[in-house]
Order: C-alpha cells, then structure tokens, then sequence
C-alpha cells in the first residue's frame, strides 16, 4: 500500500443511506424504448431496413431491460436470497482474495 493511499472505512449505515438505480434504468429504459420504437417505424417507412432492424434489436434490448428492473423494483427492497446463497465473506481489509481457494 502506498503511503498517500487512503482506504475508507465502513461506517455501517450503507444498507440505510444505500440508494438503488433501479428508478433510473426504468426511465432510461422507457426513453431508449420510445426512441428506438420510433426509429423502427421511421426507417421501415422509409426502406431502410438495415437500420430498421438495427432499431428493432434496440428496442428488443430496451424492453428486455424494463422488464428486468420491473421483476427487480417489484421484489422490493428487503429482497434477501435464499438459503443456497451462501453469505459474503467480510473485508478484512487486507485486499487478498477470499473464498474456496483462499
């Protein structure tokens, strides 16, 4: 470690002051949604259909995504996982890998 490298401490509180994106991958989700729709209608009216399959794959992307941070924002927040998730190990600060081979 380096002398002027500074490591943060947790204070604890991250789960209370943690804030999720979720509400801003729907919004950015719903944007690139509209905007990749019109696309597709724009260039297949036009015979371009390239660039009218480019969009449809967009979209198809965009609205995969909505429906994931739907299912996501539905779980709610004290979404825990289930017994066959086995718990993090803590940071002990070191910076040295942890786990089965660790």
């Amino acid at each position: 470690m380096l002398g002027s490298e500074v490591i943060a401490m947790r204070t604890g509180s991250e789960p209370t002051t943690a804030r999720s994106p979720l509400r801003m991958r729907l919004w950015l989700s719903l944007w690139g949604t509209a905007w990749a729709l019109f696309g597709l209608v724009a260039f297949a009216v036009n015979g371009r259909p390239g660039w009218a399959a480019a969009c449809g794959v967009v979209l198809l992307i965009a609205v995969t995504d909505l429906c994931v941070v739907a299912y996501r924002m539905r779980q709610g927040s004290r979404y825990q996982p289930g017994r066959e998730v086995p718990p993090y190990e803590p940071d002990r600060g070191d910076r040295r890998p942890r786990g089965p081979s660790g």
